[in-house]
């Protein structure tokens, strides 16, 4: 079996020095550009992690020079919105080369920064559809426009007509004039045409405005700027340009003044504003410093100013989502080396690349088995975090939720027993149909149960029941003993407990928070009551077959 090793082995070597790293730039450049059948999707993330590094080792000009270079063409668009992040100069040679299908444009060009879509505008060959999408988007042709034909000079003599031979009056000031006072002239015209069309046109709505009668716009209640390095605000949104621009941060001592002097982030600060309506205030200020590339001199901040009823509205949803971003870009970037240890760990014990010695098969294979459960750990906190966001939702459908049950509690019965341990279920004879993909029913029953069965002493028996309502499901379980003794149990513990069985690899308080997460996003709950834990859902939207209080069903009907 053949397969292309290119990246790997371009990856296998590290950039030691300028000319290596030069050249491993321009050789990921053009692997990356080609999309291959990939064994292993992490070489490809390296891949982009290497991409990146080499950009903070080869200057910006010779990166340029290198994607000028008359060989390269770029035909992935995951490649071109890359290097449209760069600098100025890379990011317009890039774009300069980029070779794409029309449906490629239309999904690139809103993907790309602002500054990399007015590069587009310079060339000529782009399809009609792409422009149409620089054109929705706003982005305009910098060039000159024609100077308007005047109706005299348009108009041409009939064939009939005899155009007058008048002889030009020797002291005219165009017969003086050589070529090049002439395209001069026309020059001047053009520039002359382009400042009465940017009159003509309508004014920005978000353009400072005088006081002069017109109707008011509400102030805004957020906007960004820019600060010097006196901490002095030397650039805003337009809306609000003219009423800050010139304010200083540092007017006041207090929290503002020791972190600027410090050049730290803001985070939050707290800034009380004097001067126009649509600036007074108490604000919130979120900014970070800014140094300058060549010598790293402090050139001031950069951020954004919000009020402070605003940040308190959203300043909870918006740290939870950016820290659920965080966690998942930590869990991106650490899933690529367990992976390959993962990965070179199964090679050594299946002696693909040779015979290797017993106990070397027996660490790689003990080193194979504690990535499992490092990856397994990735994916529990990675769907905790969508789940608490609302980014992850369960897969709807429908589940007979008492014969889940009773299959989840039977399979565990068998690892109990010899513990004389064991589950007491009292569960309704009739189906108990919810709105959940079977799949997602049964990981949440499993986790809530098997993270009690493995807490579960020797000769504990745990109350099991299910009761269906008009319109809900309640599971209700004992806790055993060691988690009825804890005071949260949801509070994730800092190892698992040991044993053969066990819902997760940390522990039964981050189990139980992930199925609660799980319960709420799938309209349901799950909370402890006294010494119980409950689980409700919501039952199926119109069903009938519920079970009547002498254990028969009340109806029929269709279970949609």
């Amino acid at each position: 079996m053949q397969f292309d090793d290119r990246l790997a082995t371009v990856l296998r070597h590290r950039a030691s020095g300028p000319r290596a790293a030069r050249t491993q730039f321009r050789q990921l450049v053009d692997l990356l550009d080609r999309p291959r059948e990939v064994r292993d999707p992490s070489l490809v993330a390296a891949a982009w992690l290497r991409l990146g590094a080499l950009g903070g080792m080869v200057p910006a000009v010779e990166r340029a020079a290198m994607l000028r270079d008359p060989s390269v063409r770029i035909g992935n668009a995951e490649l071109a919105a890359h290097l449209a992040e760069d600098e100025p100069e890379v990011a317009a040679a890039a774009l300069a080369k980029v070779r794409l299908p029309e449906d490629d444009w239309e999904a690139l060009i809103p993907r790309l920064p602002i500054r990399a879509r007015g590069f587009l505008r310079l060339r000529k060959d782009l399809p009609e559809r792409a422009l149409a999408v620089l054109d929705r988007l706003g982005v305009h042709d910098r060039g000159l426009p024609e100077p308007a034909v005047e109706q005299e000079d348009a108009h041409e003599p009939s064939a009939g007509e005899v155009e007058p031979d008048i002889p030009e009056p020797p002291d005219h000031p165009t017969s003086r004039l050589d070529p090049e006072e002439l395209e001069i002239g026309a020059l001047v015209k053009r520039i002359e045409q382009f400042q009465r069309t940017r009159s003509a046109a309508h004014t920005d709505p978000a353009a400072p405005r005088l006081p002069l009668g017109e109707a008011d716009r509400p102030p805004p209640a957020q906007f960004a700027f820019t600060a010097d390095g006196n901490g002095r605000i030397d650039w805003a949104e337009p809306a609000i340009a003219a009423a800050i621009v010139g304010t200083s941060l540092t007017a006041n001592e207090g929290d503002i003044s020791r972190t600027f002097a410090q050049r730290q982030p803001l985070r939050g600060a707290a800034v009380e504003l004097r001067g126009a309506p649509a600036v007074a205030g108490r604000w919130n200020v979120e900014a970070s410093p800014r140094f300058l590339p060549a010598g790293g001199q402090f050139a001031g901040y950069a951020g954004r100013f919000r009020r402070a009823g605003e940040a308190q509205r959203d300043g909870i949803e918006d740290s939870a989502a950016a820290e659920s971003a965080r966690i998942r870009q930590l869990l991106h970037e650490l899933r690529t080396p367990v992976n390959a240890i993962q990965g070179f760990a199964e090679v050594i014990q299946q002696q693909l690349f040779g015979p290797a010695p017993h106990e070397y098969r027996a660490l790689a294979a003990s080193i194979a088995s504690d990535s499992a459960r490092i990856l397994a750990g990735f994916d529990e906190l990675d769907r905790l975090s969508r789940l608490e966001t609302g980014a992850l939702e369960p897969e709807r459908g429908e589940t007979d939720f008492a014969a889940t049950v009773e299959r989840i509690a039977g399979q565990l019965q068998g690892v109990l027993e010899p513990r004389m341990a064991g589950f007491d279920c009292k569960l309704p004879g009739s189906p108990c149909p919810i709105g959940l993909a079977p799949a997602d029913s049964e990981t949440l029953v499993w986790r809530v149960l098997a993270t009690f069965a493995g807490a579960t002493g020797a000769g504990e028996q745990l109350d099991l029941s299910l009761d269906c309502t008009p319109s809900e499901a309640i599971l209700k379980c004992e806790l055993p003993a060691r988690l009825a003794s804890e005071k949260d149990i949801f509070a994730a513990t800092a190892k698992a407990p040991g044993g053969a069985l066990s819902a997760g690899v940390f522990g039964a308080g981050f189990s139980l928070r992930l199925a609660r997460a799980e319960a709420l996003a799938a309209g349901g709950s799950l909370a402890r009551v006294d010494d119980c834990i409950l689980l409700v859902l919501p039952l199926l939207t119109g069903t009938s077959a519920l079970p009547s209080a002498d254990g028969e069903q009340t109806g029929e009907g269709d279970a949609g």
